[in-house]
């Protein structure tokens, strides 16, 4: 006689909550805080998009490793800040009740300290990028053959912005797991576009998206996303990753 089927196990996901986990929870709540800032704080999505912007122009102007690696420092300096702002002016509205010169003291400070890391990273970018503006045009159109080492860190960096807008405009989900967006097929179907369109070869594409597409299809079977939410990532990914191939290569014709 088979046993009845507990009509709750039906709608559990089959995955471990992050909740479980205390390594991952720590990534779970690092991840919120980010995704509260970027929908609370117009400061910080002006950030983000400056980031990308910045990111993407090293790629353009075929900038050597180094000051791809001082971009990323800076940008990663002034966007912890930020979120270090964010953080203080939460305190400060949580033990405070009504206005007082030391509050205001402390979120004017915290500002500030962002402020001289912005102003500090636009002169730092205009040092980095003027010996690429200047040695444009050749030096940009030239090496077709060539793939930018960092190409992959700057798509993927790219993706995983355009992700946290998607979740924290969206407001549903938890950074990690489920949200309106599926971060992990964003990522996995950016990878596969790079490797098909920089390799040109048939099987490698075959063989990249069909990874890309078991990592989406995990996503939703484990009813950590449903199939729009899966589809909404694929096609971030491909696309963010296609409008960069098109920038770093202007030649192509599509």
């Amino acid at each position: 006689m088979p046993y009845p089927v507990d009509e709750r196990s039906k709608h559990e996901p089959h995955y471990v909550p992050i909740a479980e986990s205390k390594l991952w929870r720590s990534f779970h709540h690092a991840f919120e805080g980010i995704m509260y800032a970027t929908r609370t704080q117009p400061n910080m999505r002006v950030h983000l998009v400056i980031a990308a912007l910045v990111l993407s122009a090293t790629l353009v102007l075929r900038l050597e490793r180094s000051y791809v690696v001082a971009t990323v420092v800076l940008v990663s300096l002034v966007l912890s800040l930020e979120l270090v702002n964010t953080a203080v002016e939460a305190i400060v509205d949580l033990l405070t009740v009504a206005h007082h010169p030391l509050a205001k003291t402390a979120k004017d400070a915290a500002a500030g300290a962002v402020l001289i890391a912005a102003i500090g990273a636009a002169i730092a970018g205009y040092l980095i990028f003027y010996q690429g503006i200047l040695s444009g045009g050749e030096r940009v159109f030239s090496a077709v053959q060539q793939v930018p080492a960092n190409l992959a860190l700057i798509v993927l960096a790219v993706v995983a912005i355009a992700t946290v807008f998607a979740k924290a405009f969206a407001g549903r989900g938890s950074p990690l797991q489920g949200g309106a967006v599926s971060g992990h097929a964003a990522i996995a179907f950016a990878a596969a576009t790079m490797l098909a369109f920089f390799y040109q070869k048939p099987l490698a594409a075959i063989l990249a998206y069909f990874v890309a597409f078991l990592v989406a299809q995990s996503r939703v079977e484990a009813r950590i996303h449903n199939v729009f939410e899966v589809l909404w990532g694929a096609a971030l990914g491909t696309l963010v990753a296609l409008a960069i191939y098109v920038l770093v290569r202007p030649h192509v014709m599509l």
